[in-house]
C-alpha cells in the first residue's frame, strides 16, 4: 500500500469518528445498528480497515449521513453542507436561480432572518433545560424545549423515533419542529438537543433565527449531571462513555463555537450559572428586539 492510499485510509477512519461523534454514537451503537462487527468499526476509524464500498455504505446510513461525507476531501468552506443540502432539496427552477446567482447573471436578494429569540446550545448536561427555563421565566418569553416539541408532534419519543426512522428520520422531524416554531413568531428561549450541529441546514436555521448561545462545562461535569438525571443514553453500559463523551464534544466544538456567545457554567451553582446567562444575553433584551420591531419583555 503507497503512502497515498495509507493518508487516505486514515483520514477516512477520522471522518467516520467524526461524523459518529457528530450523531452521538457511542461504537457499540454504530456496529448495532450497522450490522458490522464493532471490531471492524474501530479498525477502520483506526485507519487500517480495508474496507468496501458496500460495507462503507452501511456505516453512512447507519449514522444518517451521506456517504460522500465519509470521503476524504477538501470543502471550500464551513457553509458548503448547507449549500449541498439545499441543492438537494431545491426544485428543478430554484436550481437555475442559484446557478444565475452563483455564474454573476442574477441579482442575489438580501434576506434577513426574523429575529425568534434566544437558543441554547451544547452537550446534554450543559444546563439548557434547567437554565433556560429560568431565564424565559425572568425576561417574560416563551420557554420550548426543542426534543418535547418533537415528541409531542409526533407522539413517540426521541428514542423510539431513532429506533423506527433512524438519525435521519429524526433530523427531518427535528427540522420540521423548528420551522413550525419559527412560524409561530413569538419570543422564545430554545433549549436544542445537543446533535442539532450535526444537520447542516436545521443548525443554519437555529443561527439565522436565534441569538445562539454555546453552554459549556467540563466533560465529566456533563457527564455528572447526566447520571444524575439517570439518562445514559446513547452510552448505557459502555465502559468507554468518558473517552467517547469526550469525542462528541471534540467533534462538535467547532460547530459549537459558531455561536454568538459562549458561557462558561464549570463548577458554577444553578443560580451562579443563571445570573452568568442573563448576563451574557442583557444586550440582546435591550437591542436586538427593537431592531426587529420588538418590544423587550425585561424592560416591560
Amino acid at each position: 500500500m503507497t503512502q497515498t492510499e495509507t493518508s487516505f485510509l486514515e483520514q477516512l477512519g477520522q471522518r467516520v469518528r467524526t461524523m459518529r461523534a457528530l450523531r452521538g454514537m457511542s461504537r457499540k451503537v454504530l456496529a448495532k445498528v450497522s450490522g458490522i462487527s464493532e471490531r471492524y468499526i474501530a479498525q477502520l476509524e483506526s485507519g487500517k480497515g480495508n474496507v468496501s464500498i458496500v460495507l462503507l455504505r452501511r456505516v453512512s446510513n447507519a449514522m444518517g449521513a451521506h456517504l460522500e461525507d465519509l470521503i476524504p476531501h477538501q470543502e471550500p468552506s464551513l457553509d458548503w453542507a448547507v449549500i449541498r443540502e439545499l441543492l438537494r432539496k431545491a426544485s428543478p427552477a430554484q436550481i437555475a436561480q442559484a446557478k444565475d446567482i452563483l455564474s454573476g447573471q442574477g441579482a442575489a436578494q438580501q434576506r434577513r432572518a426574523s429575529f425568534a429569540g434566544i437558543a441554547l446550545i451544547g452537550l446534554r448536561g450543559a444546563g439548557k433545560s434547567t437554565l433556560g427555563k429560568l431565564l424565559a421565566k425572568k425576561i417574560g418569553w416563551k420557554f420550548v424545549e426543542l426534543n418535547k416539541e418533537i415528541e409531542a408532534q409526533n407522539g413517540l419519543s426521541v428514542a423510539e423515533i431513532i429506533a423506527l426512522y433512524g438519525q435521519e428520520g429524526f433530523r427531518r422531524m427535528e427540522q420540521s419542529a423548528l420551522t413550525q416554531l419559527l412560524a409561530q413568531k413569538e419570543p422564545t428561549v430554545l433549549a436544542t438537543g445537543g446533535g442539532i450541529v450535526s444537520e447542516p441546514v436545521t443548525f443554519d436555521l437555529v443561527l439565522s433565527s436565534f441569538y445562539t448561545i454555546w453552554l459549556k462545562a467540563e466533560p465529566e461535569e456533563h457527564m455528572a449531571r447526566v447520571r444524575r438525571q439517570g439518562d445514559l443514553r446513547p452510552m448505557a453500559d459502555d465502559r468507554s462513555a468518558m473517552a467517547e463523551l469526550r469525542n462528541i464534544l471534540v467533534s462538535r466544538e467547532p460547530l459549537y463555537s459558531r455561536a454568538s456567545a459562549v458561557v462558561d457554567t464549570a463548577g458554577l451553582s444553578i443560580d451562579a450559572a443563571a445570573k452568568k446567562l442573563l448576563d451574557a444575553v442583557s444586550p440582546v433584551l435591550q437591542d436586538e428586539p427593537k431592531a426587529f420591531g420588538m418590544r423587550s419583555a425585561a424592560g416591560a
